[in-house]
């Protein structure tokens, strides 16, 4: 009888222990979900590795991507790739961030003067759904009618067009200029880039619809 009443003095001390470790979790866990989200400013192609790191360290994080077309070699092949490159989102403390500044990968929390700037709460929830949609809003390849691009790839490759419309998923209406005479062509844009002169005024602007369209050359 000794040693059953030691057993049962055990268990009910196991359950109590691992009630009040549940109810801790559960407490932090809600605790973290009160706190904003900030982006982060990551290397570049690092992005997975810093958000599995901060998913193991339990902060809550998100880095949306997208599928992406790229030419390897000889063929097109489709990739899981960051929507914003060199960036994520992570829920924390601001008051306690040099965790977050030394996680490995991390170059910068975004912000003002050094002051981390938190991002709304709908626009985190937007770009969630939107990815959770599966819709083929992408940011490459930065795009827009009326561009200059050059064709990387193919029997015109090295030729110089202008943007003229998109058709279908991944095509592009290019009209480019051969033997003096202006021609519409139709390319997977996978094979297109813009020129150093339309980088420029890329910059300028933000995350642009990635849809097929008519190159004029």
């Amino acid at each position: 009888m000794t040693l059953m009443a030691v057993a049962q003095a055990q268990c009910t001390n196991m359950r109590t222990n691992l009630k009040a470790g549940c109810d801790a979790e559960a407490a932090r866990q809600t605790a973290v979900s009160e706190f904003p989200w900030f982006a982060l400013q990551v290397r570049t192609r690092h992005e997975s590795g810093v958000v599995n790191y901060l998913q193991g360290q339990a902060y809550e994080s998100f880095l949306p991507l997208y599928k992406c077309r790229k030419r390897w070699s000889d063929r097109i092949k489709e990739v899981q790739t960051p929507l914003f490159p060199g960036y994520l989102f992570c829920r924390f403390d601001a008051q306690d961030r040099l965790p977050i500044l030394k996680t490995p990968g991390v170059m910068q929390i975004v912000g003002v003067n050094r002051v981390p700037v938190a991002v709304d709460e709908s626009e985190i929830n937007a770009i969630q759904t939107l990815v959770a949609t599966g819709l083929p809003n992408q940011p490459w390849p930065f795009l827009q009618v009326g561009e200059r691009v050059r064709i990387e790839s193919g029997s015109l490759c090295g030729i110089e067009g202008i943007l003229m419309d998109f058709k279908g998923s991944h095509r592009l209406v290019l009209s480019i200029t051969l033997l003096q005479r202006s021609v519409s062509v139709e390319i997977d844009c996978a094979f297109v880039a813009a020129t150093s002169l339309s980088r420029q005024s890329r910059m300028e602007k933000s995350f642009v619809t990635c849809r097929p369209a008519q190159i004029v050359v």
